[in-house]
Order: structure tokens, then C-alpha cells, then sequence
């Protein structure tokens, strides 16, 4: 199989995050590595990552790269290193640079964010829906929920002059609380986009409503209502119901945990590390290790991972429940983390395959009727 080159890099410029979120992979999950790594990436570890990126670009003429400061809290880092590190990034990298930030919103204030618009760097946002549903969660150490000072950047960032800098909003979908109630707490913020991501989980460590013997579909369940509402109206993109369209369509989803697509993502931690995807933390401790650093290996190296390789693998990777599946063109058999099990590894289906199946279904049924695709 040949490989296919990166296009995704999600740096973890900060290892800590000013939240302590009670179902967040990096912290509360198997992995508990992130406990060793520096809480900033130096300066000496960035000027790698540059040259790295702007090495693999060029070894595989890629027009363009997408680069995601991540963390822990990236803002953490200080907007300064971030928008030199973009600058740099920029400079150094023959490819086109597209630059976006994962936060929480936490620390996004009117000079930081004018700072980070200038750079040109598109921000996302982490909100689970209104107050009640996101301080469930997303909470201090001290137990004080986030909403509040969510709610008054995403104002921020709602204003006309910032509208071109706002990617979207990214939910974790919690069967607690109502569907459409969540969404429409998103839709008040008019987001460009929408993300709802399952909580991570394994079928060694099952996520909520998951576990041995537990029977139905409630995550499909919980998301349908809001395909319905979206569907008819539109008001936002949501990527997971879009990309699933798209499949329908003759497409193949470009989004990690859908579809045959080799993955393009590959993680750098703040020593350097170069690491698969980062949700790999909910399997097991160091599940997502390649024994790599940029310092010393090209993203090259990484390609040839056996690791690598699984996640490139199309159905090739999959176990034989998903090779039997009418749907698995659509669905890939789901997010790698998620087809964990200690004693069959990955080739497995997803801990969340019977809600994939019904949602996948139930959104194929109603595109391919009212296309009258046969």
C-alpha cells in the first residue's frame, strides 16, 4: 500500500488546560503520559516543528497543510508564541498554511482574539449547549462551570469583524440533556459550523449508555432529532451529517472516523513527540506512541508506522463484522479509539456501531428519497 502524505498537523503547543472537563481523553482517560511532557513547547521543539512541516510539504508537493493548535488549552502558550509560530510557519512552508485553534474560550479576550485575527488564524470553540448542559461538564478545578466566560468570548467572536475568523462551535454529545435544545443553545451563537463528537470510550471502557449488555441506539436517537431540524433548515453546517451526505452522494468523507479515507492527521506533542491521533488516549497508555520526535525523524517516519498503516489501511484495517456491512463505505467502521478491546485490539466495530448503523440508515433513507437516487 502506498502512503499518503499528512495534510493535518495538531500541534499541542500546551500540555495543561486552565479546565478540568470530567470526560476529557487527555486527562481522565488510560493515557496519563501528558503528567511528563513540558507545560509549553520551547522554542527550540517549534523551530522543528517548522521545518519538519515545511520538509514534508515539499518531499510530497502538497498545495496546502492544515495546521491545529491544540492542547490542553493552546491559549495557554500566549497568543505571541502562537502568532509567531504561525508566522514562521508561514514563511518556511512552500505549501499554503491554513492555521486553526481548539480552545475553550476561557482566556479569548477583545486584544487577544484582534491579535489572532491579524494572523489570519481560524478559532473554534468548545461549548456543550446552554449552562446547565455545558458546567455538567466543562468545569473549573474548583468546580465553577465555564459558560459564563464561553458565552462572552463567543460574543467576541460573533461581531462582524471577526465572523471571517470564527470556524464553529465543537459539542460532545451528552444523553442527559435534550438534543434540540442543545443545538438550538449552539445555533444562539450563529455558528459557522457545528461539531458533535461521541464521548470517547472503548469496549474495554464503554462511554454512557454503552456498556456490556446495554441494548438500542441512544446516541443515534439523540442526533436524529437534530438531522431532522438541520435538515429541513439549515441553519448551520454540521460536519458529522454533511459528511455522511456526501457519502450518499458518491463522496467519501473527509472527516477521521467516517468513510474509507486514509487518514492525513498526524499530532505533535509539546516534547516533540510525534504521535497518531490523539484520541488513542482513551485505549490505553501510550496507544498512541510512535517512538518518534521531530527533532531527530521526518513526518516520513511516521508514514511507515504500522500504526500508521492501520489508519490508512481502508477496509483492509477492518474486522470481519465490518467487511460483511452494507454501510461500511459510509461509516469505516468508526473512529479508531472507539473499535478498542484488550483482548482484540482494533479490529473490531465501533463501541458505538449499532447508533452509527441507525444513523447512517436513517440519513441515507432520506437523502436517497427525495434525490430518487436508486
Amino acid at each position: 500500500m502506498t502512503a499518503t502524505p499528512f495534510r493535518q498537523f495538531v500541534l499541542k503547543v500546551h500540555s495543561r488546560c486552565n479546565l478540568a472537563c470530567d470526560y476529557c481523553y487527555v486527562y481522565e482517560m488510560a493515557d496519563q503520559s501528558w503528567r511528563d511532557q513540558p507545560h509549553r513547547m520551547s522554542a527550540a521543539t517549534a523551530d522543528h516543528v517548522v521545518e519538519r512541516i515545511a520538509e514534508h510539504a515539499q518531499a510530497h508537493r502538497l498545495p496546502s497543510v492544515t495546521v491545529v493548535l491544540h492542547g490542553g488549552e493552546p491559549m495557554l502558550a500566549g497568543v505571541d508564541f502562537l502568532t509567531d509560530l504561525v508566522r514562521r510557519l508561514r514563511a518556511e512552508a512552500e505549501a499554503r498554511v491554513d492555521v486553526r485553534l481548539q480552545t475553550n474560550g476561557v482566556l479569548l479576550t477583545q486584544r487577544r482574539l484582534e491579535t489572532l485575527a491579524e494572523a489570519g488564524v481560524r478559532i473554534g470553540v468548545s461549548l456543550d449547549g446552554d449552562a446547565g448542559a455545558n458546567d455538567r461538564h466543562r468545569r473549573f478545578a474548583d468546580g465553577r462551570g465555564s459558560h459564563g466566560q464561553v458565552h462572552r468570548a463567543l460574543r467576541l467572536l460573533g461581531q462582524d469583524r471577526y465572523r471571517e475568523v470564527f470556524g464553529g462551535l465543537l459539542c460532545a454529545v451528552d444523553l442527559a440533556h435534550p438534543p434540540l435544545a442543545t443545538y438550538e443553545a449552539l445555533l444562539a451563537y450563529e455558528p459557522p459550523a457545528v461539531d458533535f463528537l461521541l464521548p470517547h470510550g472503548t469496549w474495554s471502557d464503554p462511554p454512557p449508555g454503552r456498556g456490556a449488555g446495554s441494548a438500542g441506539t441512544p446516541y443515534a436517537d439523540w442526533l436524529l432529532p437534530i438531522f431532522d431540524r438541520w435538515y429541513e433548515r439549515h441553519e448551520t453546517w454540521i460536519r458529522l451529517f454533511g459528511e455522511v451526505i456526501q457519502s450518499f452522494l458518491g463522496g467519501v468523507p473527509a472527516v477521521e472516523g467516517l468513510g474509507l479515507r486514509p487518514s492525513t492527521m498526524v499530532v505533535v506533542d509539546t516534547d516533540g513527540s510525534i504521535k497518531q491521533l490523539d484520541a488513542l488516549s482513551a485505549a490505553y497508555a501510550g496507544a498512541a506512541d510512535l517512538g518518534l520526535n521531530v527533532s531527530s525523524d521526518p513526518f516520513d517516519a511516521a508514514l511507515r508506522h504500522p500504526l500508521t498503516v492501520l489508519r490508512q489501511g481502508g477496509i483492509e484495517s477492518l474486522g470481519s463484522t465490518c467487511h460483511a456491512c452494507t454501510l461500511v463505505r459510509h461509516c469505516g467502521g468508526g473512529l479508531l479509539a472507539h473499535r478498542f478491546h484488550r483482548d482484540t485490539g482494533f479490529r473490531n466495530p465501533s463501541v458505538f456501531c449499532p447508533d452509527l448503523l441507525r444513523l447512517i440508515t436513517i440519513i441515507g433513507e432520506r437523502v436517497t428519497a427525495d434525490l430518487n437516487i436508486q
